[in-house]
């Protein structure tokens, strides 16, 4: 039976230790300030608001949101981006997207300021992502796996990692982080020629493909350890699961992060991480 790497210790441990963090900042009269920019109501939206708020009130970092009707005009948004970009007690600004197909939303990303971009919606922050440069900060999600793999002892240097993925939220970034760390990383995707051989070879698998089932028992080894990023709603089973089938994979891997469970119950600690970041960087 494989390790379960669940998210939530390693959700707790980060959080404790921002706790202290955020008191060194109070003392020196600076409150680490989260803006939620809403447009809408979409039910997605609104839990990982709800999560973020309570992560955030746990810590001590205060938040304010920003609420616009899904019918808004671009005018108003790009002014409430210029609001939270102009006001030096918001230290970082959370956008959820997607914005409705009315909305330019290229054009409200690339307004936000990158030092208060704490989830990696603007070029400046891909650009430090890819530059391994303090310019913005990274997704969330892909930081998350970081984390998890930190806080469960793995030794990233020269190790043999395999993504499967190449999105700007999670595939390509985490690519580029684990090198950062001194990993030998593989990028494939759904469309690789035998996928499944790649993901054989490696170490560490980390699944970000956004397709239910994409990797299987053929495609792992054992003692690996699978890192499953992936969040789907499997209609057949009426509940969440990953990219990664489970049940065929679990028996024959040494470690498996599980869904949910596991990297999605990180990414609040995260992003209120990266605000207390952002804080800390005003103030030297």
């Amino acid at each position: 039976m494989a390790e379960l790497l669940k998210g939530l210790p390693v959700a707790k441990a980060l959080t404790e230790q921002l706790v202290g963090r955020v008191t060194d900042l109070r003392e020196r009269d600076v409150t680490p300030t989260l803006a939620i920019v809403r447009v809408g109501e979409r039910d997605d939206d609104l839990s990982y608001e709800r999560g973020a708020t309570k992560r955030c009130d746990a810590i001590g970092i205060a938040v304010r949101k920003f609420v616009l009707p899904a019918d808004c005009s671009q005018e108003e948004l790009m002014a409430t981006i210029a609001q939270v970009n102009g006001d030096e007690s918001i230290h970082g600004c959370l956008m959820f997207r997607p914005l409705p197909k009315t909305l330019d939303e290229a054009a409200a990303c690339a307004a936000l300021d990158p030092a208060k971009d704490v989830d990696c919606i603007t070029e400046g922050s891909l650009f430090g992502v890819f530059a391994n440069r303090a310019v913005g900060f990274p997704p969330c999600t892909a930081e998350a796996c970081i984390q998890l793999l930190d806080h469960y002892g793995y030794d990233l240097t020269g190790a043999e990692v395999t993504v499967v993925g190449r999105s700007l939220v999670i595939g390509k970034p985490v690519s580029m982080m684990l090198q950062a760390r001194n990993a030998t990383v593989t990028m494939c995707h759904t469309r690789t020629h035998d996928l499944a051989a790649a993901c054989r070879k490696a170490e560490i698998l980390v699944v970000a493909a956004g397709h239910i089932g994409t990797v299987g028992a053929d495609a792992v080894s054992q003692g690996q350890t699978v890192i499953d990023v992936g969040i789907n709603w499997d209609e057949t089973a009426g509940k969440l699961c990953g990219d990664v089938a489970f049940d065929e994979v679990e028996p024959l891997v040494g470690a498996i992060t599980p869904v949910p469970g596991g990297v999605g119950s990180v990414t609040t600690a995260v992003l209120a991480k990266h605000v207390v970041e952002a804080a800390e960087r005003t103030v030297g």
